[in-house]
């Protein structure tokens, strides 16, 4: 197949990294492209200088290379509505049309599609003022948790025990504009208590195939200290989650939602990121995606035997329900995010990044760019907050880690910085949900 991979992140790599080891093995026949794709992404597939936000760009792309498959990484892209130029070009889609992908554009529409779904999630209030948040705030109590209602790259969220912070959060988002100068609105949420679990389902209007389950840590420091970011790495699978969790999820929680938007005549087709917290209460929703998450996605695709490309396309065709049960590896996975100094702050870009090759060298380890890019004399060097994510297979979480943690001790980048204990609890057998 010709396919065409939309995004320039570690997500979008390891899309394309899952679907090039395909051609390598033999099992398919693959010529892949990339827009606008990274210095990683290039090793693996043909780059186009495309703006991923560029829906006309975008299309006319795949029509020129004569694209079976378009699939589309980002949520911004998603969100902007480029699926559905693409779609009207004649080329199949994997990724939800702008209105489906309401369901991360906008937290307080994906809390009322819940609600007319019965989905579980966590009581909430949609604020349109700071007066309104304080009143929330008040009547959840500690933790706070405050989100901004639109796109914010993962870092939208605090959670905290601090009142004035939570204020202090929910003015910020008041303040930032608005695509199309809508007005602004944060979401107030109860806080759930217990472990997640980021659950990735695989959506073509009306039926859903779940993949492996994955927990990624979105602290930025060790021991889930610091600001929320976009994530600092992820595990798969879960050796602690319950039985029957991802049937209960499919049963409970996705089926409902795709089945409601399908009702709404907004159905929705690419992958229903489930973040699920599982509390002394049940299972809850914490958050929808509309697209592969990241880091979670370099973990589970690691582990994935089925073709991928086969599950995109049967996406994107409407027939799921004819698709074969999926495979997986026993192997477990563990990925390791390397991020630019100050991160999730202001980052500094243009440190030199050596290693990468001697650690993607290493058995079982896969080097995954993110924020890189090169210099006019060929360096790699760092582009953004997140960088690079090294990812292992291992027989076990602790030969994951062990094997994760050897690759990203290869890689020198000034004043970088990740997390030393992803899946270190879970490999100790320290994770527990609620009873």
């Amino acid at each position: 197949m010709k396919i065409l991979v939309v995004g320039s992140g570690a997500r979008e790599h390891a899309i394309v990294h899952t679907l090039a080891a395909e051609t390598a093995a033999g099992r398919e026949e693959h010529q892949l492209h990339a827009a606008p794709g990274n210095p990683g992404i290039a090793a693996e597939a043909t780059l186009h200088a495309v703006d991923a936000l560029d829906g006309a760009a975008v299309a006319a792309l795949a029509v020129e290379v004569g694209a079976d498959l378009v699939v589309i990484g980002p949520e911004a892209p998603l969100v902007a509505g480029v699926g559905d130029a693409v779609r009207e070009a004649g080329v199949p889609v994997f990724g939800p049309s702008a209105e489906a992908a309401r369901l991360e554009g906008s937290k307080a529409f994906a809390k009322e599609v819940m609600a007319s779904a019965g989905v579980p999630t966590a009581m909430a209030h949609v604020c349109t003022d700071v007066d309104q948040v304080a009143a929330a705030i008040d009547a959840f109590g500690p933790p706070y948790v405050v989100k901004d209602d639109g796109l914010a790259a993962g870092k939208g969220v605090v959670v905290t025990s601090d009142r004035q912070a939570a204020l202090d959060h929910a003015q910020a988002c008041f303040a930032s504009p608005r695509p199309g100068g809508e007005d602004p609105v944060v979401v107030v949420e109860e806080y759930l208590d217990g472990p997640e679990v980021s659950l990735f389902c695989v959506c073509d209007g009306s039926s859903v195939v779940p993949l492996a389950p994955a927990q990624d840590f979105k602290r930025v420091f060790d021991a889930d200290e610091g600001p929320n970011t976009g994530g600092m790495g992820a595990y798969s699978p879960l050796p602690w989650a319950p039985a029957g969790l991802v049937e209960e999820v499919v049963t409970r929680i996705a089926q409902p939602t795709v089945d409601e938007m399908a009702r709404r005549g907004t159905p929705f087709v690419g992958v229903l990121y489930v973040g699920l917290a599982l509390t002394s209460r049940g299972t809850r929703v914490v958050e929808f995606n509309a697209r592969f998450g990241d880091p979670e996605t370099q973990s589970v695709l690691a582990r994935l035997v089925t073709p991928l490309s086969s599950v995109l396309l049967a996406a994107a065709r409407g027939e799921l329900a004819a698709l074969e049960p999926l495979r997986w590896r026993d192997e477990s996975a563990v990925t390791v995010v390397v991020a630019s100094h100050g991160y999730p702050g202001a980052v500094r870009n243009g440190d030199v990044i050596t290693g990468t090759e001697a650690a993607g060298a290493l058995a079982g380890v896969h080097v995954l760019h993110a924020g890189t890019a090169l210099s006019d004399d060929g360096a790699l060097l760092s582009s953004g907050g997140r960088v690079l994510s090294v990812t292992a297979l291992g027989e076990g979480l602790a030969e994951a880690r062990r094997a994760a943690y050897a690759g990203v001790d290869l890689i020198s980048l000034p004043g970088s910085h990740h997390r030393t204990d992803i899946a270190a609890r879970a490999a100790a057998g320290e994770v527990t949900v609620p009873a």
